[in-house]
């Protein structure tokens, strides 16, 4: 579903790469994240997002074009703090955004497992990253490709010891966010792992009449009355609704899915806006992220929906060891996550993504 640049690029006609882009660095110097991170890239296709170092090289604000894709929370951006790690605190410091990680030891609700009292979503998004290169393009030697790489590090002493080495790329001419996670247990124990991707979507891209994309064999509403309700069989969850009273404060509705895989374990999910001829794609790999979640808050101005490749559930880790859900990293142990975030546009490209609900 590669989308391309309609112009191609001329290099004698410009001297300076970021004149058809390439990645800005800065600091934030007012409000609640002054003095912290931000990188903004630009690929020159009409894609734009800002990745933020200090809230675990996550991904806030991106656009294509005009269009926002993402919802971004009333605060704004914050930094990051260890002291939002009981209960659901996690929240006050939850900007949204287009890509916000959760784990990397647990994800989800807060629970107590194992005698350990975890936070909602872990650690991740309050870890800052420490920056190994910034690589920028230059299209007069042929050089399209740009990336950041950082490494982030959670844990104490006597453990668990986690380190997370994160490299997202972007390529001039082009509308795709590709990341690649690696994790390495640095400690002496085996450790409990999980790993959730948010990845929100909102408006203009999520609109009254918008449409989820998946194909699944299985569809498993959260066990809460809202979720069982809504997510019916030959309901219109797909269909992405108006803002409504129904969803105001915390209520929301959410349902595990399995996407099927086609050869080789690659899943893609995804939203069509048919009025704005605009889609927006997720892909990765069946076999690192075993299971997939939809969460939908049509709340007025909390108005958010996010697809969430996991290998872990939401109701807590306490939860995921009963049901044997829970994954684990050996001393010394890796495991590694590519996935790819993806602007659709064309009539083409955006029936085979709407093709994945035939």
């Amino acid at each position: 579903m590669a989308q391309k640049h309609s112009v191609p690029l001329d290099t004698g006609k410009f001297m300076h790469p970021q004149q058809v882009g390439g990645i800005e660095s800065y600091e934030f110097a007012d409000g609640p994240a002054r003095r912290t991170r931000a990188l903004c890239f630009n690929t020159g296709a009409g894609l734009r997002f800002r990745v933020l170092p200090d809230r675990g090289l996550d991904i806030d604000q991106a656009f294509f074009n005009q269009h926002s894709l993402t919802f971004l929370a009333h605060k704004g951006p914050q930094p990051p703090t260890e002291a939002l790690t009981h209960g659901a605190e996690w929240l006050r410091g939850f900007g949204v955004g287009l890509l916000t990680s959760c784990g990397p030891t647990n994800a989800g609700a807060p629970a107590t497992d194992a005698g350990e009292s975890l936070g909602l979503h872990g650690p991740h998004s309050n870890t800052s990253a420490t920056i190994e290169s910034v690589s920028q393009p230059d299209p007069h030697t042929g050089k399209l490709d740009m990336s950041v790489t950082g490494l982030l590090r959670y844990g104490a002493f006597y453990g668990p010891c986690v380190e997370l080495r994160r490299t997202i790329r972007a390529k001039l001419g082009t509308n795709r966010i590709d990341v690649s996670d690696e994790f390495y247990n640095a400690g002496n124990v085996q450790t409990p792992h999980a790993w959730l991707l948010h990845i929100n979507l909102g408006w203009p891209l999520l609109d009254e009449g918008a449409v989820f994309c998946w194909r699944a064999s299985r569809l498993d509403p959260r066990p809460d009355a809202m979720s069982q309700a809504y997510f019916t069989s030959g309901g219109a969850y797909k269909r992405v609704s108006a803002p409504t009273r129904e969803h105001a404060g915390n209520k929301h509705v959410f349902a595990y899915f399995d996407p099927k895989p086609a050869s080789g374990g690659a899943v893609t999910v995804g939203l069509v806006n048919a009025r704005l001829g605009l889609g927006f794609a997720v892909h990765y790999d069946a076999k690192q992220f075993p299971r997939c979640g939809c969460w939908q808050s049509w709340g007025e101005r909390e108005y958010v929906a996010a697809l969430e490749p996991m290998n872990c559930g939401v109701e807590g880790r306490d939860k995921d060891r009963e049901r044997a859900w829970m994954d684990t990293l050996k001393p010394g142990g890796r495991k590694r996550y590519d996935y790819a975030m993806e602007v659709v546009t064309g009539k083409t490209e955006l029936a085979k993504l709407t093709a994945l609900n035939k």
